[in-house]
């Protein structure tokens, strides 16, 4: 078979392999987002004032869902290989959309927090568990794409919000005594547990259990595999806590860190605040939900057009830092201006360039860390940085600074200029560490006795699985 036949049949697999698991793991990230924000369409039909919570108290029920959220996620990403993400992820997905209904059906402040917090903890492993699912079947040079189509998924949360919003407020309130915001969250759970009990038959573990493929196209994939991360091709790969220590020592994770803590701030307060920072420039509570679908459907577009080039470039740090600018001049023009549909214009900059950040910091990530176990905490470490950003947003948008928001403006725009700098500094760093390697490769490799005659020999084989990405062979993708 020639190479040019070879590559079509590989194309051809990929593509199938797109129509199986991605559409899988797009609803079910959909969800998980629509689960964790929904809350802030709600408290606009009318959550905290018929609970009786003060500011204070519903920011605590926002917050508390993050601490389980964030102590599940590195656990859950080291068992997914063990448990199979065919069981785990089906069943965090049915059990957390359990967890919703039982969100619309509180009646007091006590009870929201309590619902809140078992939420967070069966749905943090969801959004590391599916980056870490995918890089078991995409190369590195294919994942941020892929990340973007499922994480663009939560771009379109605002309209399918507001359809059911409008919906139960029109149409459902007061029935079965509970009232149009309750049925927000019960309405959209029903379909999470659908979800979940169909995620049992359609979700496969490994690239083997693929059932939409032959048995020549999954051999293909699994090779393409085994040439982009050769410790992915051996049965050596054990779970031990060095891998994990490997992870949390190694500088560019360190970094990437805080460039995942200060995304997550910008994140998590575009997804929980928005629509209260529509409402306060004087729109109403219905045009609210209308206008905010706008500069997310910017973001979905900027998204798939961002990882896309972040992938045919196989550059993560240019696009991030081209990305962030969008989102420097939209904060930029929101701290400046007064006029309120200025500023609401300034969000179509803004959220994409928040957004369409974090396929490319993702894929980032999970491209430099290798083997399996020290790229799940990795991963993991990054959601973690992620969704701590995410604890900090909910104390940034107190309703007596609105429309303004002065302070959180500045501290939001200082945040988007040091991820900028900080993708620089990472880029840097890791072209250095490239090399490095390659100057002292025969140093590195001294204690494995490879045979240059038989590259794929055991000794070979160990010195990939414990060197993992500082083998000399790994080039850090800048």
């Amino acid at each position: 078979m020639d190479q040019v036949e070879l590559r079509r049949l590989e194309r051809l697999a990929v593509r199938r392999l797109d129509f199986t698991i991605l559409p899988m793991m797009t609803m079910f990230y959909l969800l998980s987002f629509l689960d964790r924000s929904n809350i802030g369409n709600a408290r606009i039909a009318g959550l905290q004032k018929d609970l009786g919570m003060t500011d204070k108290q519903y920011q605590i029920c926002v917050t508390i869902l993050y601490v389980p959220y964030i102590c599940a996620e590195i656990p859950a990403n080291l068992l997914l290989r063990k448990i199979g993400p065919r069981l785990l992820m089906p069943s965090l997905l049915t059990l957390w959309g359990f967890m919703v209904v039982l969100q619309g059906l509180v009646k007091s402040y006590p009870g929201l927090a309590t619902v809140r917090a078992f939420l967070g903890l069966v749905e943090g492993p969801i959004l590391p568990g599916i980056v870490l699912y995918l890089s078991s079947f995409y190369r590195k040079s294919e994942l941020a794409f892929r990340v973007a189509v499922f994480i663009s998924a939560s771009s379109v949360r605002p309209s399918c919000s507001f359809c059911l919003l409008a919906a139960a407020i029109v149409n459902m309130d007061g029935i079965g005594g509970r009232p149009g915001w309750a049925w927000i969250f019960i309405l959209e759970r029903i379909f999470s547990c659908l979800m979940g009990i169909l995620g049992f038959f359609l979700v496969p573990s490994t690239p083997q259990e693929l059932r939409f493929l032959t048995s020549d196209q999954r051999e293909l994939l699994i090779r393409r595999l085994a040439r982009d991360k050769p410790s992915s091709n051996t049965t050596l790969d054990h779970f031990s806590f060095k891998e994990v220590l490997r992870s949390v020592k190694s500088p560019h994770v360190c970094l990437a860190f805080v460039i995942f803590y200060m995304t997550g701030t910008l994140l998590y307060g575009q997804a929980l605040f928005l629509p209260s920072i529509v409402n306060g420039l004087g729109f109403s509570s219905n045009k609210t939900q209308l206008l905010s679908v706008g500069p997310y459907a910017a973001g979905f577009v900027v998204t798939l057009a961002g990882a896309f080039f972040s992938d045919r470039m196989q550059s993560r740090a240019i696009p991030t830092a081209a990305i962030l600018c969008l989102a420097v001049a939209g904060l930029a023009i929101y701290l400046s201006t007064e006029g309120k549909f200025t500023r609401y214009g300034s969000l179509f900059l803004t959220v994409p360039g928040v957004y369409a950040s974090i396929p490319c910091i993702s894929a980032w990530m999970s491209n430099n860390s290798e083997p399996h176990y020290r790229r799940a905490t990795s991963i993991a470490l990054g959601f973690v940085a992620t969704n701590a950003g995410g604890i900090t947003s909910t104390w940034l948008f107190p309703t007596n600074e609105a429309p303004n928001y002065t302070k959180t403006t500045i501290l939001n725009l200082t945040f988007a200029v040091l991820i900028i700098i900080g993708a620089g500094i990472n880029a840097l760093l890791l072209s250095h560490m490239n090399k490095q390697k390659i100057q002292r490769r025969d140093e590195i490799l001294a204690p494995y006795n490879i045979d240059s005659d038989d590259s794929k020999g055991s000794e070979a084989v160990r010195a990939w699985m414990e060197l993992g990405d500082r083998h000399p062979d790994f080039k850090y993708t800048l």
